[in-house]
């Protein structure tokens, strides 16, 4: 590829909110967008993982299928989730599920328990849905972007970052680690947790070998959020997304001033959503999300 095309991807991580930047990449791959290399963290490592498989499949159309699958993963195995709201509930309280009783008994459950306490066998509902998605062998190809994903070292703080020929199941779901509600996870006797406590994503992947010429970053997470928290879970949550938000603008800001920044933020529609929306991985919401990440790449184009 030619150096003055070179354009890098960094995907936040935010959840069920990932289906937002889903939207905005699907979008941004039908009008033709091409990168060289991408980094994500949480889902924004699996947004990641799907969209270089993919593009080793079947280019651009290949990468946007198979980030549906993902998704529609996704949403198949929250099928018989107690946490969802029915017709009348949707009615009522939209998006919102604090009201729904399964989620008040986690909520509760988690501001008493940890982790191992609640999930002694450390039961994790993403692990069968990487294992039907992740193609390893796509990700390894040599006509394959090069990729990486992030977590965070429990013990030292720091990032870990895996590569191409690294990336498992184990790595991705480290990436996507939330320490109040899973296990850490072990990968060759270190403990990691969500890589957006350590950079949301790190860009300095995107730095190597050369610079790239741009730099495309989706978000997943609010940086705005208007009014003063007060239950434990939204302080928890705001405080989640500014050490988010803090760490990814610190290293924006030490970018050479050579390298054209695009940022699609997220604020304009996730900052209306509850905090409990982020744990909504029902049809309608992810649909939902889906559909504004486009409608905000198609709004930004036409701003440009």
């Amino acid at each position: 590829m030619n150096h003055q095309n070179k354009t890098a991807l960094a995907l936040q991580g935010g959840g069920v909110h990932g289906a937002y930047a889903w939207g905005v990449l699907d979008r941004l791959l039908e009008d033709g967008l091409i990168v060289d290399r991408v980094a994500g963290v949480s889902s924004g490592a699996l947004l990641a993982a799907m969209l270089v498989q993919g593009l080793v499949k079947g280019g651009p159309d290949g990468a946007r299928r198979e980030m549906r699958k993902l998704w529609d993963r996704v949403r198949t195995a929250n099928a018989l989730n107690p946490m969802q709201n029915g017709p009348m509930e949707r009615w009522l309280w939209g998006w919102d599920l604090s009201n729904n009783l399964a989620f008040q008994g986690m909520e509760a459950a988690l501001r008493l328990f940890s982790p191992s306490q609640i999930n002694p066998f450390g039961h994790n509902p993403l692990r069968p849905v990487i294992d039907d998605v992740l193609d390893i062998a796509a990700l390894r190809h040599p006509s394959a972007i090069p990729l990486a994903i992030a977590a965070t070292d429990v013990e030292s703080g720091e990032a870990k970052t895996w590569t191409n020929a690294e990336i498992t199941a184990d790595t991705l779901m480290a990436s996507c680690c939330l320490p109040l509600v899973f296990h850490a996870v072990s990968i060759d006797g270190r403990a990691y947790w969500d890589g957006g406590f350590s950079g949301n994503p790190p860009l300095r992947f995107l730095l190597q070998p050369d610079l790239p010429d741009a730099l495309v970053v989706i978000r997943a997470q609010t940086a705005i959020r208007r009014g003063v928290p007060t239950t434990p879970a939204e302080i928890m949550n705001r405080l989640t997304e500014i050490a988010c938000h803090g760490v990814l603008e610190a290293e924006l800001q030490a970018l050479p001033a050579s390298i054209r920044v695009t940022s699609h933020g997220a604020d304009e529609v996730l900052s209306a959503l509850p905090i409990s929306s982020k744990f909504n991985a029902g049809d309608a919401f992810i649909a939902n999300l889906f559909e504004a990440g486009r409608g905000a790449a198609i709004r930004k184009k036409a701003a440009a």
